[in-house]
């Protein structure tokens, strides 16, 4: 076996946690072991070593809340208009007032995770064809790569709305030896990739996806199934890299083929119930579950249980599971009153008492503390956490119409949501041009999905962002003063400046 001399700098990259993160898993392990030689390495030994990491990706969006729920929270609700830091700091204030740097830490965290998974996915992609096990059938090695492929798109399309132009990493970096270094070199340090390449592959994995994933199960919506390839391929084809409107509204509509609809009460998709009304009064808020998973909305999840409860729900308020733990500090996501003002000038909207709750507290940062708003969709340790949901994919075949000049189509799905909100159907004028039904769709998407990460991204795919966020600051009074306008160059955000250091074939992106 050739002796490998890996380079100091790349040493050091490793030490550091060096941002491509290909090959993360570093130790003997069930799903390491394998067989070397000089021309192939077998990294799954046999089909339960590959099921073992099937398994790990499945559980990606479960073990990794930090960087896939509650900094996309930050992102996409405080760093819009609907939502303050709320426990001011150096890393998360900059998100509320639009002074994000590279130096900070959550954009660090964010990158280094996300790329993590994509290296996890791309070790089933790469290496699922060499696993020397007849029991693993071939039609087993598509599902699983077709899998894979699925959720590598899901990675990269966060990516590529958040940061741009992002290294495209579709394979597995092999050793760096004296007879390797000028072929695994630039894989190790790759250049960025245009957007649009980035969503082209993401396109292309989400295509292979639909061929051979399995189809939706409504009892298990934690799996990478054609549905969600389905549901991700409409949000791509909304972008503007690939906007082709018909194709957003065929794929919305085959989701309803596959059975999605709106559940009839919004509170089943949030709200817990008592696992056992017998128990004493003293005991109940200890024996809180989700009122509901895997219902015929959700497309696709992450599920919680008594005994592997979700940490997450103490950075944004009471987890009614344990009604005092953890609520001795600020905590993230405080809705804003222009959220609020939004919420109030729809009265009777049933989703109001499902995304906003008011206890008292110990500090008084944004609300007087005995009457202090607290984000409400997230209320337990055992609430599913929908990374995707049928009313976000509805509302965005409602956009396609606008796009393609059917105003009342587009003013028909819109009152699905508003009626099951408890609201009237929006009046004739709503449609009567497209600056008009825009601004109503706009603002039904706001009250329909706030708070689960989409504003953000709303107001960019739209164009809305300068018109939207440097009007906000004047009109709502308990959000910190503006530390720099938001401009054109504000859409994507800045390449953690540690990950640049480490890459010298990166730059960082304009305006940072």
């Amino acid at each position: 076996m050739k002796t490998k001399y890996i380079l100091s700098i790349l040493f050091a990259c490793l030490l550091a946690s060096c941002s491509l993160d290909y090959d993360p898993v570093g130790i003997y392990s069930d799903v390491t072991e394998g067989v070397e030689t000089d021309s192939v390495r077998i990294v799954f030994k046999d089909k339960a070593a590959l099921l073992s990491h099937r398994q790990t990706l499945l559980n990606l969006f479960k073990n990794g809340q930090e960087h896939w729920y509650l900094d996309m929270l930050l992102l996409a609700e405080s760093h819009s208009d609907n939502a303050y830091a709320g426990a001011p700091n150096a890393e998360t204030t900059p998100f509320e007032v639009n002074s994000i740097e590279g130096s900070n830490t959550n954009m660090r965290r964010d990158w280094n995770g996300h790329m993590t998974n994509i290296a996890h996915a791309n070790r089933m992609i790469v290496n699922i064809d060499k696993v020397p096990d007849p029991a693993l059938t071939e039609a087993e090695r598509i599902q699983y790569k077709a899998e894979a492929k699925i959720l590598r798109a899901m990675i990269y399309f966060d990516m590529v709305r958040i940061w741009g132009n992002v290294p495209l990493i579709t394979t597995i970096a092999g050793d760096i030896t004296s007879e390797t270094i000028a072929e695994v070199y630039p894989a190790y340090f790759p250049p960025q990739t245009d957007a649009l390449t980035i969503y082209q592959q993401i396109e292309e994995d989400l295509l292979e996806g639909l061929q051979y994933a399995p189809d939706n199960n409504p009892a298990d919506k934690t799996q990478f199934s054609k549905s969600v390839a389905r549901a991700l391929l409409a949000k791509v084809y909304a972008e503007k890299p690939l906007r082709d409107y018909d194709k957003v509204i065929q794929y919305v509509d085959q989701l309803a083929a596959d059975g999605f609809a709106l559940v009839d009460d919004y509170s089943d998709l949030f709200e817990v119930v008592l696992a056992d009304p017998n128990l004493p009064p003293s005991q109940q808020n200890m024996a809180i579950d989700a009122k509901a998973r895997n219902t015929r909305e959700s497309i696709f999840e992450a599920q919680f249980f008594t005994g592997s409860g979700s940490w997450v729900t103490w950075m944004f308020g009471r987890p009614l599971n344990n009604w005092t733990e953890a609520f001795t500090w600020a905590k993230w996501i405080t809705p804003s009153r222009d959220l609020i003002r939004a919420f109030n000038s729809e009265q009777g909207d049933k989703r109001y008492n499902q995304t906003v709750v008011f206890y008292q507290c110990d500090w008084s940062i944004y609300y007087p503390m005995n009457n202090y708003a607290f984000m409400y969709k997230c209320r337990s340790a055992y609430n599913s956490i929908i990374k995707m949901r049928y009313a976000d994919l509805l509302l965005l075949k409602a956009e396609a119409l606008i796009g393609k000049g059917d105003y009342s189509g587009a003013a028909q799905i819109i009152n699905q949501t508003r009626r099951r909100a408890g609201l009237n159907n929006l009046p004739a004028s709503a449609s009567a041009s497209k600056e008009a039904i825009l601004t109503a769709y706009l603002k039904e998407r706001r009250l329909e999905l706030a708070l689960e990460g989409q504003r953000w991204f709303d107001l960019v795919r739209l164009d809305k962002v300068e018109e939207v966020m440097n009007a906000v600051f004047d009109k709502d009074e308990g959000r910190p003063a503006q530390v720099y306008p938001y401009t054109s160059l504000s859409y994507i955000l800045p390449i953690p400046q540690d990950v640049i250091d480490q890459n010298p074939n990166l730059v960082q992106n304009p305006g940072y």
